[in-house]
């Protein structure tokens, strides 16, 4: 709110210097760094201060020579044209939009019912519109990791599931959120950011064709394949490959660990003394299993779970069709 309030102070201080209205500029912009400190504010007083901008000629100089004096003044006294705003009214709309947005669906302007495709339309829509090189507007770089890390999370899969079923609230769900902790790497806060696996700009190149995370991932590769080879070289104590092999001892153990923590799934394809209640998709009729609480349980959209336990079940075809090719053309 300080900060929404300090950028109000900031814009109402422009046009006052545009008009010539020193004094009250500068006492919007003295408020504005006390709501909130911003870079443009303090630069803005520093330059009234340093006397950059004039009075109008209404409020030209007084002096005891009256009438005359003070005429000349304001013949002589035009008001320097105030710094214009680096950016549009409607890309400060664009970052208050997002400001106000209570989840990564409204972020990005679709429904919960919308599909990977309608999620990246809208996020190269949104993100051409407040990239920080091209929207100057206050926020724009929070509001750019904002539609950043709401594609990410809704793009996955699973992170989507989990987001659905507890969304921001972790408090009523410890176990979910240790689960996530250890897989999903993610949290929601708007005021601090999104954290994800890749950053706001990461995540533009990919969309955009610039692949910086690629580029990334293979020279980490590069060099541990050649770090590997040395080592490979060089002959080495009992000790040593010890110490070398300890990494993957302990994410194996890490794994281990994690699974512990791991939710039960939503559904099953076959039905269990855990998953008892049979059901069926709405679109293709296909089976499946839930277990007794599965109404009060699950709160995301039974939509969006049908055409995932669809997807599933014709993957497994799929994958059967495959193996019994395989074996005849073995015979």
């Amino acid at each position: 709110m300080n900060k929404e309030a300090a950028e109000d102070c900031v814009e109402k201080a422009v046009s006052y210097l545009s008009e010539g209205k020193i004094e009250k500029a500068e006492k919007l912009l003295t408020k504005s760094i006390t709501l909130h400190p911003t870079k443009r504010a303090e630069e803005l007083l520093e330059k009234i201060k340093c006397g950059a901008y004039t009075k109008r000629a209404s409020s030209g100089n007084t002096s005891d020579d009256g009438v005359r004096q003070r005429a000349t003044a304001g013949q002589s006294a035009k008001p320097e044209p105030a710094a214009e705003p680096e950016y549009s009214p409607e890309q400060l709309d664009a970052v208050k939009r997002i400001k106000k947005c209570k989840d990564y669906y409204e972020v990005l302007g679709v429904t919960k019912e919308a599909t990977d495709t309608d999620i990246k339309k809208a996020y190269k829509k949104l993100a051409l519109q407040l990239h920080p090189d091209k929207n100057k507007a206050p926020g724009s770089v929070e509001a750019f990791k904002a539609i950043g890390n709401a594609v990410a999370i809704l793009t996955d899969a699973e992170k989507r599931k989990s987001y659905d079923l507890y969304g921001a609230d972790e408090q009523h769900h410890p176990a979910a959120h240790t689960a996530r902790r250890s897989h999903a790497r993610y949290e929601y806060a708007y005021s601090r950011g999104f954290e994800t696996e890749f950053t706001a700009e990461e995540l533009f190149n990919m969309f955009f064709g610039g692949n910086i995370p690629t580029q990334h991932v293979y020279t980490r590769q590069r060099r541990f394949h050649r770090a590997e080879q040395q080592q490979y070289r060089e002959p080495q104590s009992g000790y040593a490959a010890f110490i070398n092999l300890l990494p993957i001892i302990l994410l194996i153990g890490l794994s281990m660990m994690s699974s512990f923590f791991i939710s039960d799934p939503i559904y099953s394809l076959t039905p269990s003394q855990k998953f008892s209640v049979a059901r069926k998709t709405n679109q293709l009729k296909i089976p499946y299993y839930v277990k007794d609480n599965f109404h009060s349980e699950y709160q995301g959209s039974v939509g969006r779970l049908e055409a995932s336990v669809e997807e599933e079940y014709l993957n497994n075809l799929k994958h059967s069709c495959y193996r019994e090719r395989n074996y005849k053309e073995t015979m």
